[in-house]
């Protein structure tokens, strides 16, 4: 007797709308290149090599003296800080009265395969700061590092400590043994010096390929299937399609800075036990004495939480903040919980210690 082959009818069903909603995709879908990344109107008010240092104009009144500079990730570009208007990191800083500056890295070229961390920090950063000090009239500023920028953000702390009012690191990488993604694991047992010399700057293809091969599953599969079932939200879509062109675009790393990177903070853990060193100078992170606020994501799959935390306890502040949300790596900054919650939280933070 020949078995009989049974569908569920709710399956077919389910299956037929997808096929129908990939047909409709290209006629309800716009194109990246016609999508407009950074919403919020900015002026580039210094610039030094490929570095740009972007200042948010703001319709909403000025609450707090102390401005904000942001140090945005070696990674991807500062996009998806203002992703979406109802999703914008700086929108809502502004919107809650901080005045706000962004550290822009910009494009490497073959030129700066040189440049490593006392360019960044003691060059590039420094200069920023300064800027914004004689801008704004003030001494000190408060300064936001995101991933890769929060380990930026916590050198030129401990190096520059007189010209930090307050630190905000958001998902830093500080400590590269407790770090168990498949970033840290490729960087540990990576020939770093013959990447760095043989091929220069790291190249944007390599940092696609290790971002295809963290989640393979959830990253190639199943986030299109998602995205061909809700073809007609259009707000979905259009979120979708932002974060995607965020995603595909990702500037090179200078060859030294990453040569620098994988060292100092994965293979030898420099960073995290005071013995890194900028220019000849010990990054001690007891230095960092102001007030210091550490957000970090159970869900993150970049940098582990455990990587994050230790900062927390190395610094010798006597005001130290350590949040853990549940959500990822940018839904705790591009995301309806994150304006619900992580953002007003870090914005009451900051003004309880800034000059009014």
């Amino acid at each position: 007797m020949e078995s009989e082959l049974r569908i569920d009818p709710r399956v077919l069903a389910e299956f037929l709308q997808l096929n129908r909603n990939i047909l409709d995709a290209p006629k309800l879908a716009m194109a990246p290149d016609e999508i407009n990344m950074g919403m919020t109107p900015h002026d580039v008010v210094y610039s030094e090599g490929k570095m740009r240092l972007l200042h948010f104009n703001s319709t909403w009144k000025k609450q707090v003296k102390t401005p904000l500079l942001i140090t945005y990730a070696l990674i991807n570009r500062y996009h998806i800080l203002d992703i979406h208007p109802r999703k914008s990191w700086i929108r809502n800083m502004l919107e809650q009265g901080l005045d706000v500056y962004l550290i822009d890295w910009g494009t490497p070229t073959a030129m700066d395969r040189y440049l490593g961390f006392d360019d960044y920090v003691n060059d590039y950063m420094n200069n920023c700061v300064d800027y914004v000090l004689n801008e704004s009239g003030v001494d000190k500023v408060s300064m936001q590092g995101y991933c890769t920028g929060g380990t930026l953000a916590t050198v030129y702390a401990s190096l520059h400590s007189e010209k930090i009012k307050n630190l905000v690191l958001t998902a830093p990488v500080i400590d590269g043994s407790r770090d168990d993604t498949v970033v840290a694991n490729l960087a540990k047992h990576m020939d770093v010096d013959k990447v760095a010399d043989i091929v220069g700057n790291v190249p944007p293809e390599f940092m696609y390929y290790v971002f295809s091969i963290l989640k393979p599953f959830e990253q190639g599969i199943e986030k299109y299937v998602q995205f061909f079932k809700n073809i007609h939200n259009k707000e979905y879509v259009e979120n979708f399609i932002r974060v995607e062109k965020w995603l595909s675009d990702t500037p090179p790393i200078p060859g030294e800075l990453f040569r620098e990177w994988v060292k100092n903070i994965y293979q030898d853990n420099l960073l995290i036990i005071n013995q890194m060193r900028v220019a000849g100078r010990r990054v001690d992170l007891k230095t960092i004495s102001m007030p210091v606020f550490t957000q970090v994501a159970v869900g993150d799959h970049l940098v582990s939480p455990e990587c994050s935390m230790p900062i927390h306890y190395a610094v010798s502040s006597g005001d130290k903040t350590l949040r853990i949300y549940a959500t990822g790596h940018v839904g705790m900054i591009a995301s309806s919980f994150s304006q619900k919650k992580v953002l007003p939280e870090l914005g009451q933070w900051i003004k309880e210690r800034s000059e009014k």
